[in-house]
């Protein structure tokens, strides 16, 4: 088997637009200097809806290398309803991917929790720092494939536990709630941050980081206060029905430790 033979397939879901337009030509870029020697490296071959060359119907062999390839990077730039259709059913399949978008755009609040690669095709640092973005997700990904979310996947999680007759479980599903949406929050916050005060997409990314160790830090610190409110639950209910008077054994006028009330 040939190295060509060996290569595993990136698909890539982009908005390709039509021939000379600005987004074909951004699309055509962003493939060319970014995605392909970003993946290479990795042992993949990017391949985008207009390079299938095999007949039959092109929606349905779209759809079935979204679904079946073992790596997709979305491009999010303009926000084009193909894109996030595709995207969609990769999430549903809850496989790896990666999504991009170009940094003078937001992330749309529903894909905000992802973390997303912001691309500058203009400035050759950024353009670097893609591409290292993007092995690094790669190598992430093939390290712990089993740690893969995506937005369905938390949401159909999260319905489950919400509908358990556990109340415990019914509790995490709301901190989850909680949790995701200050995760959201941060991540428009950052994006802003970052053209607001001119900052590098570094120094924005460990202010944000930081914050949110410390609203983590403090979700721990509600789920302990919750453990010690059973805690305070369960003694209540003792003091209420205090426990019989401690037994003796006649012969060695022992306590007997091990009845269990």
């Amino acid at each position: 088997m040939t190295s060509e033979e060996s290569k595993r397939t990136c698909f890539v879901i982009a908005p390709i637009g039509e021939s000379e337009s600005d987004i074909r030509r951004w699309s055509d870029q962003v493939l060319k200097y970014i995605i392909r020697p970003a993946v290479e490296p990795y042992g993949y071959e990017a391949v985008r809806a207009d390079d299938i060359d095999k007949p039959g119907i092109i929606t349905s062999q779209v759809i079935q290398r979204v679904f079946e390839e073992p790596l997709v990077i979305a491009d999010l730039t303009e926000r084009n309803p193909n894109v996030f259709y595709e995207l969609a059913i990769r999430h549903a399949a809850r496989k790896p991917f990666i999504q991009l978008i170009n940094e003078s755009e937001s992330i749309p609040f529903d894909l905000a929790p992802t973390r997303t690669i912001l691309l500058n095709i203009h400035d050759l640092g950024k353009v670097e720092k893609a591409k290292e973005q993007i092995g690094e997700h790669i190598s992430s990904l093939e390290s712990d494939p089993q740690d893969l979310e995506t937005p369905i996947s938390v949401t159909l999680d999260l319905q489950r536990l919400r509908q358990s007759e556990n109340p415990e479980e019914r509790y995490i599903a709301d901190m989850a709630s909680t949790l995701s949406e200050i995760r959201s929050n941060l991540s428009s916050l950052e994006q802003r941050l970052a053209r607001r005060i001119n900052a590098s997409q570094t120094e924005s990314l460990i202010m944000m980081h930081d914050l949110r160790r410390y609203l983590q830090s403090s979700l721990n610190i509600s789920v302990d206060r919750h453990e010690q409110t059973r805690g305070e639950r369960r003694l209540h209910r003792m003091t209420r029905n205090p426990l019989p008077p401690t037994l003796h054994n006649d012969a060695t006028e022992e306590p007997i430790e091990d009845i269990p009330w």
